[in-house]
């Protein structure tokens, strides 16, 4: 390599006592800014000359001098290569052809320098000029490097040209450098040339096009690398550490270029045999970067079946079996004493076995017949018996792909691997979030080390939980007669040693989660999932002579079973709750065929009612539990065998008015045995329907009459006469009088004769109330019905003049119940009765409400609705509570679903005006109050306090986001969104959703005569402005998960406000290339919204905005323009670029972070790499910052399930 003359050089120094002069002062000013001893004043002058040095022409070639001098201290040698690193960085672009090959010589002749700390620098200034000059005006880059790495005896070197070419990989094919970015097809391009050897790359790419010739010789750097590690390992790893680091820097490489490299070319190179040496090495830094190398091999998706025996099927054999085992031996941790090493290995090692058993899923049938698996599936049955959950929960997923696999499913099912599984996913589904925190269960203390948040935990155990079950139902289906009778051996064995070595029940020291409850809850739960799988096959067709006679001996062995379970008594209550449940599970799923068994069950349910016991406080929350399961149990028998129940209707309905008649029921259970009744008239299917209508009547005709009464109209025609009906002006004035809100501790302060008396009147109050009844009614007439049955249509009939009665008292009954928590002043500090009583009054009004949108035109009918119910919901909705208004945005979001197309553009937006405006002023408020409390420093049980309370605002801000998102969905004409929002739904209250039998928006005349939801809200000025206005506010909350959903929203949204009558030239300018729409937006409308979302804040879709609107609009322009540090003609260059046709979004976003980059003087990319890494709290302690993405993906809640909004990460 030539020497360049330094005064020769781009910006050099001038001669002479000038550059000299500028050379002292940085020696000078390096001591100040590293020395101890420098005063503040003295260390940030000097820190500002050092960074103003980096502007001048001359910074290069200062740089040079400084780094080239061996002698000079280290510290002064790094800050000359940071001077021409800036500069290749910055400046590149203002250089002259002749200049930039300066800089690249002096680059070539750094490369020479010896300390590793250098070395570094260097290798990452080389491929900062690579980026930008190699395949265009610097081609023989590989030739350099190839003469580099052979020079004799110079492992020096070798680790250089390694360190280049792992950097220069991830930053070609994983980094987000808008350099890259706008090269990216050259780079990638001619990085598979010099890795891939040339016999291969011509094979793969015969009719690759002729380009410029980046490779020299014809080896490439992957058969080069793997040919270095051979030749270290035969010099023996335990000898050296140099040879050690070598190693490690290679296996790098190959990690690194395992995602994108020709699998063929890595097959002939031997790329997986020596990175099975290394695992196998005695070295631990060498088998993780091993481990790591064929994580990412095994992690891609997408080998063909040549591939796939060349290079995944040889890990299945007995010699790599072997190794794996012993190696996952190995890194089997102690959970009192964790070795860090070996646990973070044992992670990773998971992973990449589940890799490696997806493509035996994916490729069984490619597999040569004289390839064995057993082993390899013996392996993972051992690794997913580990005690840490994740290690464990990659390859249970993995099993779950394997059993449902037809031929590999039934292989596994012959082997003794299939009990100990099924054993393995019974024991596992005992609720570990319910253990004492001072547990010393392996696998909670293992469990508590994984997870930040009590949240984290939960989403871990949930999916492990559902992995389990979906193992228990796949062996259902493979051995059902045998694993039937060993689930149930194995509960009945549990249940008569139920109390072995336990204390006998004590009502006095009594505990929900005690062992014998935990257990025989996990019992139930393999029992259940069981008992789902047996009813799928029972309802499939095509079963075989034999699997019909295994289920009719099924059917009597669980009456048997099920027989003893009855005579079995046992005190615990929820104990004897979860064994109703499985009865009941029983009697409508295995034996429905038997309705004397569920007649048994009915007796029993009726029959079995404990006596409160007031003294044991916790002891009588469970009887209560207890209390509340048997009538819900009720109902599920009525719904799930209403025909066997309407031949006994007479003795049952009796009986039912033989116990109310008694006076000892209380208004819920009286409710209860009322809708029991209810539901056999209305889902029986041999009645007639005339006789059906009269019974029914009977029952909902007294509760409309409730609803006319007088005296109930007065009552709600005041705020003050809620308060009377309700008895809360009584509270009122009882707590005033003994001034309560000067008692420090209310749970120690008794209640007189008085307080007693109120608050017996305030439940009695409470029940004489039409709400809880009305709920009830309405609860059945709707739920899980399709709107085809002959039930929904006797319940259209039954309520068509109801809802007119009811609908005007009930907005009242929910307005005034908002307006009481606005009334803090007079209601301070009010009791847990007085509480719950405004609770129930306002959840039970929002259940009603949703069974009217069930029946449609009953309900959306009445043309004045609209202003009043968006009054009742919105007018005192800022005085709830976050998590109050979390269940009312869920019943917005079903008052929007189920209104029929026809009626949306009366309905909705009033509706959805009145929700988003509301919601913009909730939210802000909340986070400013949050963030006001955060600059007081708060202290133990304040701080515990304070972070309750961000949480639950985090969980409504994304619940707002995520309705913004369902109503902007660009999926809404498809069945997904609506049935992801009914389980979320479901998950966040307690009512019964009914599964939609037809979606408004995808009906064949709905989309020829209405636009989808989305385009309507779009189209409406009146609802599209209040929706994007708390869309912008959004993005400035402190919640990364809302702010993303709400960036890719707005994404989404910004091509709908292009013209779509432009001409050719015009509209491809915008990029809007779609067909003309059925539903245009009003230009007006159009015009409005461009201006609005031209002048937020919206910093990473500046892209997008500039690409639609640039050339409608000089806003978006001007906007930016008026940002600090910004040239004009950078930004005007900027948008002629994104404006090309052609431009990809990758490259639209590099440009505008590149014109940013200097906004704050930090490159935007690189603040948005400190974001992901830190979060929202430092990193100190927190586990996630080691955890791979698999392992994140499994502590969100529905991993692999679609839940959680995530469709939009394809939108």
């Amino acid at each position: 390599m030539t020497t360049i003359p330094v005064n020769g050089a781009a910006g050099a120094a001038p001669a002479g006592d000038g550059g000299e002069a500028v050379l002292a002062r940085i020696h000078e000013a390096l001591k100040v800014v590293h020395s101890p001893y420098s005063p503040n004043q003295a260390r940030q002058e000097a820190q500002a000359f050092l960074e103003h040095v980096k502007s001048l022409a001359e910074a290069p070639s200062h740089g040079f001098t400084l780094a080239y001098n061996r002698p000079q201290e280290p510290i002064v040698r790094h800050y000359g290569l940071s001077l021409i690193e800036h500069a290749v960085k910055h400046k590149w672009a203002e250089y002259s052809p002749e200049h930039r090959e300066y800089l690249r010589a002096w680059v070539l002749q750094l490369a020479e320098a010896d300390p590793t700390y250098l070395r570094n620098k260097i290798a990452q200034i080389w491929v900062e000029v690579a980026k930008r000059a190699w395949v265009a005006t610097w081609m023989d880059m590989d030739r350099l490097l190839v003469q580099l790495w052979q020079m004799p005896n110079s492992p020096v070197h070798k680790m250089f040209v390694l360190q280049i070419l792992e950097t220069l990989s991830d930053e070609v094919f994983n980094g987000d450098d808008v350099v890259v970015a706008l090269r990216e097809g050259a780079l990638s391009k001619a990085c598979v040339e010099i890795f891939t050897p040339a016999s291969i790359l011509g094979d793969s790419f015969p009719n690759r096009q002729a380009g410029p010739e980046a490779r020299f010789g014809p080896d490439g750097w992957l058969s080069r690398v793997t040919q270095f590690i051979n030749e270290c390992l035969d010099s023996g790893v335990e000898q050296s550490e140099d040879v050690r680091a070598c190693i490690v820097k290679a296996l790098n490489v190959l990690n690194s270029a395992g995602t994108w490299a020709i699998p063929r070319a890595m097959k002939v190179v031997g790329c997986r045999d020596v990175l099975c040496t290394c695992l196998a090495s005695p070295s631990v830094p060498v088998q993780k970067a091993a481990l790591e190398a064929l994580h990412s091999i095994y992690n891609r998706v997408n080998f063909t079946e040549e591939e796939f025996v060349g290079l995944v099927v040889p890990m299945y054999g007995p010699v790599m079996v072997d190794l794996f085992r012993r190696l996952y031996e190995w890194s089997v941790v102690d959970a009192q004493d964790i070795d860090d090493d070996k646990y973070q290995f044992a992670k990773k090692f998971s992973e990449m076995l589940c890799s490696l058993g997806n493509y035996l899923e994916r490729k069984f049938i490619a597999i040569p017949p004289q390839v064995n698996v057993q082993g390899f599936l013996e392996l993972l049955m051992l690794v997913v018996q580990s005690q840490s959950l994740i290690v464990s929960i990659p390859v249970l997923v993995t099993w779950t792909r394997f059993l449902s696999h037809r031929a590999l499913g039934m292989a596994a099912a012959e082997t003794p691997i299939i009990v100990n599984l099924l054993d393995l996913c019974s024991s596992r589904l005992i609720r570990y979030e319910s253990f004492p925190e001072d547990t010393e269960d392996p696998i909670y203390v293992l469990l508590a080390e994984d997870t930040d948040t009590i949240p984290e935990r939960h989403a871990l155990l949930g999916n492990y939980r559902r992995y389990c079950c979906s193992v228990i139902e796949s062996i259902i289906h493979l051995k059902m007669s045998d694993a039937f009778s060993h689930i149930l051996g194995r509960a009945e064995h549990a249940l008569k040693t139920l109390y072995d070595g336990q204390a006998p029940l004590n009502p006095a020291n009594y505990s929900k989660t005690s062992l014998p409850v935990l257990t025989v809850d996990a019992h139930a739960t393999v029992i259940e999932a069981a008992l789902k799988a047996y009813d799928k096959m029972k309802k499939s067709h095509g079963l075989t002579a034999d699997e019909k006679q295994q289920m009719v001996a099924l059917d009597e062995y669980f009456e048997k079973w099920c027989g003893q379970l009855l005579e079995t008594k046992f005190e615990d209550p929820l104990i004897r709750k979860r064994i109703l449940q499985l009865l009941v599970g029983f009697s409508t799923r295995a034996i429905d065929s038997k309705p004397a068994f569920m007649l048994r069950v009915l007796e029993h349910i009726l029959m079995t009612w404990p006596a409160l016991q007031p003294e044991y406080t916790v002891y009588n929350d469970a009887i209560r539990d207890l209390q509340t399961e048997s009538m819900v149990e009720l109902q599920r028998l009525a719904s799930k065998m209403p025909d066997p129940l309407l031949e006994v209707y007479d003795q049952l309905e009796a009986k039912v008015q033989e116990m109310i008649a008694s006076g000892t029921l209380d208004e819920k259970r009286q409710v209860a045995y009322q809708s029991f009744l209810f539901i056999i008239i209305h889902r029986a299917t041999r009645i007639d329907p005339t006789a059906r209508l009269s019974r029914l009547t009977s029952f909902v005709e007294p509760v409309k009459n409730q609803w006319k009464d007088e005296s109930l109209k007065q009552a709600l025609g005041s705020y003050n006469g809620f308060c009377e009906l309700l008895g809360l002006d009584k509270a009122q004035k009882y707590i005033a009088e003994r001034r309560a809100h000067e008692v420090a501790d209310w749970g120690s302060a008794e209640l007189d004769a008085e307080g007693l008396a109120l608050q017996a009147e305030l439940e009695r109050r409470q029940s004489a109330l039409p709400l809880r009844v009305t709920k009830s009614f309405l609860t059945y007439s709707v739920e899980r019905l399709d709107k085809s049955s002959p039930a929904y249509q006797a319940s259209c009939n039954l309520w068509q003049d109801g809802f007119q009665l009811i609908l005007p008292e009930l907005l009242k009954f929910l307005s005034y119940a908002h307006a009481v928590l606005g009334k803090r002043n007079t209601l301070e500090g009010l009791a847990s009765t007085i509480r719950g009583t405004v609770r129930f009054v306002r959840e039970t009004c929002y259940a009603i409400i949703y069974c009217m949108t069930r029946l449609d035109m009953q309900f959306y009918g009445f043309l004045e609705l609209p202003g009043p119910l968006a009054n009742a919901l919105f007018a005192d909705s800022f005085y709830l509570s976050p998590h109050q208004v979390i269940n009312l945005l869920t019943l917005v979001r079903f008052l929007i679903d189920n209104c029929p197309v026809e009626l949306r553009e009366h309905f909705a937006p009033p509706i959805l005006a009145t929700c988003f405006e509301q919601m913009d002023k909730k939210i802000t408020s909340e986070w400013e109050r949050l963030g006001q409390r955060e600059t007081v420093r708060a202290a133990g049980d304040e701080l515990t306090d304070e972070m309750k309370t961000e949480s639950i605002l985090r969980q409504l801000t994304y619940s707002a986001v995520l309705m913004v998102a369902d109503v902007l969905d660009p999926a809404r004409t498809g069945k997904y969104s609506r049935e992801r929002t009914l389980r979320r739904a479901e998950r966040k209250t307690n009512w019964v959703v009914a599964p939609p039998t037809t979606n408004p928006d995808n009906s064949e005349d709905a989309t020829k005569k209405y636009p989808p939801l989305r385009k309507f809200c779009l189209m409406n000025p009146a609802v599209a402005v209040p929706l994007l206005v708390f869309g912008s506010h959004a993005i400035r909350m402190h919640d990364g998960r809302s702010c993303g959903v709400v960036l890719r929203v707005f994404r989404s949204i910004v091509p709908e406000f292009t013209p779509t009558q432009l001409p050719a030239k015009e509209l491809e300018k915008t990029g809007h290339t779609a067909p003309l729409d059925d539903f245009p937006i009003p230009e007006e409308t159009a015009r409005e919204i461009r201006e609005f979302i031209s002048t937020d804040d919206i910093g990473a879709l500046i892209a997008h905005i500039l690409s639609f609107y640039a050339a409608l609009t000089p806003t978006p322009r001007d906007i930016v323009v008026s940002l600090p540090n910004i040239k004009v003609e950078e930004v005007d260059r900027v948008i002629r670029h994104i404006t090309k046709p052609g431009m990809s979004s990758r490259q639209q976003r590099a440009l505008v972070l590149e014109l940013l980059e200097d906004l704050k003087g930090v490159s935007i990319s690189e603040m948005g790499k400190l974001s992901k890494s830190l979060g929202d709290v430092p990193m100190t302690g927190r586990k996630s910052a080691t955890r791979s993405k698999m392992a994140q993906e499994f502590m969100t809640p529905d991993a692999g399930a679609g839940g959680g909004g995530r469709a939009w990460e394809d939108a």
